[in-house]
């Protein structure tokens, strides 16, 4: 919950601050595991929820009698969505092969979005996302959560202060018990074990982790001196 406080807070800077209304969110897709995190944080008043995209109305029904939702945030349709609630922002917790659709909605409409890693399944995709936000001047964020663990944080400022010296390689070791084994309801691994839908399986669920953290730490430079 921590970590996505503070992928809105900086990703939105521009239009939501602890000082400003709360930030005006939808969301788009529930079957990914970590769309709890909105749920769960009923108590902040940093985040105003006003709609939920889900054309899966047996997911619908499931997810709001889990948290207590009113019916009327949930729609099947994710641009009378937008077109209704007005939200200044999206946070996309489909399928990893539905953000380009999610980002081609919000952003002719001026909407900033957060998609869950990794931010594309093809490079066609990735590169469709990056021209459609320079294009109608959105944010688009990918949340990759490690980059927010104080761990890594401490990394990056030792790195950057020259205590590390010069970066030649690191290892990165992501994993857990599986999806099932943890707890996540059965909609997450039917998309993480979709080729078309997920990309590569855990290759993509947590190989990017490594990738994302390497490109950070080298300053977006992509390769080792």
């Amino acid at each position: 919950m921590l970590q996505f406080r503070l992928l809105l807070l900086l990703a939105f800077t521009s239009i939501a601050t602890q000082a400003q209304p709360p930030l005006r969110l939808a969301i788009a897709g529930l079957s990914h595991g970590h769309v709890g995190w909105v749920f769960n944080r009923k108590d902040k008043k940093d985040v105003q929820l006003v709609g939920i995209y889900e054309p899966n109305q047996q997911l619908a029904d499931k997810v709001a009698r889990q948290y207590q939702l009113d019916k009327k945030l949930f729609y099947t349709n994710l641009a009378e969505m937008l077109e209704a609630t007005k939200p200044q922002a999206v946070s996309a917790f489909g399928a990893i092969s539905e953000h380009l659709a999610v980002v081609k909605a919000c952003a002719s409409r001026k909407v900033h979005v957060m998609v869950e890693k990794p931010l594309a399944t093809t490079v066609q995709d990735a590169q469709q996302i990056a021209a459609l936000a320079r294009e109608h001047g959105i944010h688009v964020l990918t949340n990759f959560e490690t980059s927010w663990y104080a761990s890594n944080q401490y990394v990056k400022q030792l790195a950057d202060s020259g205590k590390l010296g010069t970066i030649r390689k690191v290892m990165v070791n992501d994993g857990h018990q599986g999806p099932k084994e943890i707890g996540c309801s059965q909609e997450f691994p039917d998309i993480l074990t979709d080729p078309a839908k997920n990309g590569a399986g855990a290759l993509f669920d947590f190989g990017c982790y490594g990738a994302n953290l390497m490109t950070w730490l080298l300053k977006g430079s992509g390769r080792c001196p």
